[in-house]
């Protein structure tokens, strides 16, 4: 009922079989090659990231996943080929538009941008990106021991 209200509300679709992540995945490595330095390692890393989907379909299908994500990664270099995916069946790349095989843009823009949210946030967390400096550092209060509350 969910997915008949998500086309009800927002009646775009996306090519499935992990050919719109593929795309997604192809374009931003195509932008990570304009920027330069350090820059360009968020771009790559969001890339790989987007491959899992196709990934886990071709492994589910018990497909030789490095041959075939290769291929569909040069099927998607290619202008013109943006709907292919990995038939979930077979394993076989095949183009989702002759399949009849289509997703929710709602569902599949939100999906990445949780996990875009969730990857700041864990990053956040751990303090990796927080950007801001603590007050006082790692510095002892004086005359105190190492792990000690200070002088009593």
């Amino acid at each position: 009922m969910h997915a008949t209200r998500n086309i009800l509300m927002d009646p775009r679709l996306v090519a499935g079989g992990g050919a719109t992540e593929m795309e997604l995945s192809v374009r931003l490595g195509e932008k990570a090659k304009s920027v330069e330095g350090v820059a360009q390692w968020p771009y790559k890393a969001v890339a790989t990231a987007l491959e899992v989907i196709p990934r886990t379909l071709i492994q589910n299908c018990g497909g030789n996943t490095i041959r075939s994500l290769t291929a569909l990664r040069a099927k998607h270099a290619t202008p013109g080929n943006i709907t292919w995916g990995v038939d979930g069946n077979s394993g076989e790349l095949v183009d989702m538009k002759e399949l009849g095989i289509y997703e929710s843009y709602l569902v599949k823009s939100q999906s990445i941008k949780t996990a875009v949210e969730t990857a700041i946030m864990l990053l956040r967390i751990d303090k990796v990106v927080s950007g801001v400096k603590r007050a006082g550092g790692q510095q002892q209060q004086q005359g105190a021991a190492p792990g000690s509350m200070g002088p009593v």
